[in-house]
């Protein structure tokens, strides 16, 4: 067993001697059906049993829902979907997924990609048409991830602005829509400029740090916590019920010192 897997499986007991409790647990996927060896790229299957497995033993919320419930002080408890950077296999292997199921989700989308026909970092990205097509379900509602996938700890108030404006005009011009809710990219949380730029123009902002969000919770500092293809079915109910807290504190600490001095 490699450190890593010790890691998992030391944060997994101490889930189940020390639940989280109630709250909601917001979800990170990035990719589904790729084909791709990333960490993050889960085969179709596995995600359409991980999504099974939320229908029949979760209450799936959309975004807004969940928002409102914390904002208002409720004890909501429930289970978030939230999709990152918008991967074409976004709209043509998970929405379908979602769709027979009934599931919302919410796709935090770096709107240069689009146009582009590709993420920053070269992977396929969904198209305007595709994601006006996922919006008609009534399942899906996109969101900002920054224009360029840049990270907000180390820009400049103007930078932050910049990225963000850019993002929102994107999406009301193509989805006839005002974001409301942004993701910091790699859940990096920004400086001081950047936290002031995102809380003026949107009303949640998400990282990581496997938190179960409660009433009242900061909505600019919404707790995530990420799926990867390493995740069994025992370790992803514990990740729906808000577990693996060790495992997100170290998250964390390893994303801190990875990428302060990186910018995408």
């Amino acid at each position: 067993m490699n450190a890593r897997q010790l890691l998992r499986r030391t944060a997994l007991h101490l889930h189940h001697r020390h639940p989280a409790g109630p709250g909601v647990t917001v979800l990170i996927y990035h990719r589904v059906g790729g084909g791709s060896d990333s960490s993050v790229d889960l085969p179709t299957d596995v995600f359409r049993e991980q999504m099974r497995i939320l229908a029949g033993t979760n209450e799936v919320l959309s975004l807004d829902a969940a928002a409102d419930s914390l904002q208002r002080g409720e004890h909501a408890a429930g289970v978030v979907l939230t999709f990152d950077d918008g991967a074409a296999d976004f709209c043509d292997v998970a929405v379908p997924i979602l769709a027979e199921l009934g599931l919302p989700a919410t796709l935090y989308l770096v709107t240069s990609a689009p146009d582009a026909g590709r993420l920053p970092w070269g992977v396929p990205a969904v198209s305007w048409k595709a994601l006006r097509d996922a919006q008609s379900t009534g399942l899906v509602s996109v969101q900002s991830h920054t224009h360029d996938h840049t990270l907000l700890h180390r820009t400049g108030s103007a930078e932050a602005a910049r990225q963000l404006t850019m993002s929102v005009a994107a999406i009301t011009d193509q989805l006839g829509h005002v974001p409301q809710h942004f993701a910091y990219p790699k859940a990096v949380a920004g400086n001081a400029a950047a936290r002031a730029e995102v809380a003026a123009r949107f009303r949640t902002a998400a990282l990581a740090g496997h938190r179960v969000n409660r009433s009242a919770a900061d909505l600019l500092r919404l707790g995530r916590v990420p799926i990867t293809r390493a995740d069994d079915l025992e370790l992803f109910r514990a990740k729906a019920d808000g577990g693996l807290r060790l495992e997100g504190l170290a998250r964390d600490l390893y994303g801190h010192v990875r990428y302060r001095k990186v910018r995408t």
